[in-house]
Formats: structure tokens, sequence, C-alpha cells
């Protein structure tokens, strides 16, 4: 087994003025892109030493490091993604900061989503039900603009359901560092795709915001996103 630089990228992460590397590594076999093992170094670019964090899901397609500065102390911080490979187009990620030689894990994506759960309910007259259980927000999508094909499925002609449908919302499918204050601190927004009866009828995404407070990631703002349908 022959370990490799999965990608490294230059940046300041120490907040010592002098540009660090960030790599990430792990093994593959021949004619794979698929990684495996994966473990996120950074070598301090004053003294040599290196930082190591192995991964607590080491394993995917692309990983892919953004530096900038998530938590307004005015030094970059890491995030890590990587694609799972899976139908639904879902990631793995993380934020990592570095301090005192070491890296401290700020996000990870398996505790998001053991954190931020969601119930979907088909409901009459073509609406579906989202109920966000971390914040009891609940978000209502019409469905009624669907092709009739589609509606005759799941309702009667009065627009009643033909059974109980449960539906649910998929891991992250996306998490993008976008600085919607100007400020040079960025926020994480999350996307999240919101299956119906099954997985490919998509039937809108959950976007989270979280902006770091009081030493974690809190939930800043919240919206449920709609597909449009050809205006007849």
């Amino acid at each position: 087994m022959q370990y490799e630089v999965a990608t490294i990228v230059y940046g300041d992460v120490t907040g010592d003025g002098v540009f660090d590397a960030v790599i990430v590594w792990g093994w593959h076999k021949p004619d794979t892109p698929f990684w495996e093992g994966l473990t996120i170094d950074v070598q301090n670019g004053v003294t040599g030493e290196i930082a190591r964090q192995p991964l607590s899901q080491p394993e995917g397609y692309d990983p892919n490091i953004w530096l900038g500065d998530v938590t307004g102390n005015g030094v970059d911080d890491i995030v890590l993604t990587i694609q799972t490979g899976g139908s639904g187009a879902t990631i793995n990620a993380y934020v990592f900061q570095y301090e005192q030689q070491r890296l401290a894990t700020l996000f990870d994506s398996e505790q998001y989503q053991n954190q931020y759960a969601y119930q979907v309910n088909y409901q009459d007259q073509y609406l579906v039900h989202v109920l966000s259980m971390s914040n009891q927000e609940l978000y209502s999508i019409d469905l009624s603009l669907r092709p009739s094909e589609y509606l005759n499925e799941i309702y009667d002609q009065d627009g009643v359901l033909l059974e109980p449908i449960e539906g649910w919302v998929n891991p992250m499918s996306g998490l993008y560092p976008v600085d919607f204050d100007g400020d040079g601190v960025y926020e994480l927004m999350i996307l999240q795709r919101i299956a119906g009866r099954y997985n490919a009828d998509a039937i809108g995404y959950v976007q989270n915001v979280l902006a770091w407070q009081d030493n974690y990631f809190e939930l800043n703002q919240q919206y449920v996103e709609v597909f449009g349908q050809p205006n007849a």
C-alpha cells in the first residue's frame, strides 16, 4: 500500500504571516479515483512541524480544500469536502482550525446529520410538509403544478392522498462558504435534497446557513427551496 497526496493548497492557517502547506493524503487502487485512509496534515511554514488529523469518514472522491476565516479571529480556517459517490450526490465535510500545534475539528458532517433531522409528509390537496426538528419550523411545498401523471399516482380526483407517504431529507450535497455580511468572515451554506417517494423524486432543497457563535456553528438562517414549473 503506497500513500499519495490527494490534494494540497498553501495558505497562512497558523496566523504567523507565512504560508503553510495543507495536505490531504491517502491511498487508492490503480485505475480508480476512490480514495481510502484519508488524513489531513498542516505543515507549519516556519518550523516544518506537522499537525495531523485522521478523518472520521476517511473515504471518497475528489477531496477539495478551501481556506478562509469562518470564526472571525482573522486567521484562515480549513474547509474540506469529499464526494461520497452515492446516488444522492452527497458529501462528507469538515472544518478545521490550527491551534497550538494541532488541528481542532470545528465541524463534522456526521455530527451535523445527527443534529439536524427532518420529517417529510405528503398532505391532502397537493401539499408536502417539511418539519425541521431542530428548530420546529414547518415548511409547506405546493405540488399542484406538477404534471398530472405524477399527481394521479398520489392523489384521487379530489386531491386526497391515496395512501400515506413519507419522504426524507438526504445528507448534505453541498457546503459552501459564503460571506453574507461582507465582513470578511464566512458563513457555511449547506444544501440537502428533499426526496419524496424515492430518491430521484426530488421536490426541493433545505438550505441551512450556519454562523460561528460562542465556539460552535449556530443555525443562522433556514430556507426550503422548491423547483419551478413551466408556465403553461
